[in-house]
């Protein structure tokens, strides 16, 4: 039986001490516990400091206004260039005479339907919006300086 009496204490002895651990630990993280140091600031400061350091948005670029047709060469430079400059997805290269050169051949009306409809890797209009003559503009640069 004394077996059972110190059993019996030290049972008791440690529900004790964890209850005391519970009472001084439950307070230090409880979220609404409120300390003389805390009382007086606002959560708005807090939302302020965690604020992400800037914002993404995506928005429709507008377009530029309408003063006309483009010229080829600004055309070019701003929706061909990215491909046929490079030489990307197998354009030919504006300075590659004899890669145009079978291209030439079909004509200028060829030119302009393979570029209104798309060709190979190429979509329409060159993926841009472009005008039947702001097309004929670009085809007409491509061939002056591709000859």
């Amino acid at each position: 039986m004394a077996e059972q009496h110190s059993s019996k204490g030290i049972m008791w002895a440690t529900i004790g001490i964890a209850a005391v651990l519970i009472a001084i630990i439950y307070p230090l993280t409880n979220k609404s516990f409120n300390t003389i140091a805390n009382s007086g600031k606002n959560n708005d400061e807090a939302d302020v400091r965690i604020q992400p350091v800037a914002k993404f948005e995506l928005a429709k670029a507008e377009a530029p206004a309408a003063s006309g047709p483009r010229d080829g060469v600004t055309i070019f430079n701003t929706v061909c260039g990215a491909c046929h400059n490079t030489g990307a997805a197998g354009a030919p290269k504006i300075d590659d005479k004899a890669a145009w050169a079978p291209r030439l051949a079909q004509g200028k009306d060829a030119l302009i339907k393979s570029v209104t409809n798309g060709k190979n890797a190429m979509p329409p209009k060159g993926g841009a919006t472009l005008s039947d003559v702001e097309v004929k503009n670009a085809v007409e640069y491509v061939m002056g300086r591709a000859k």
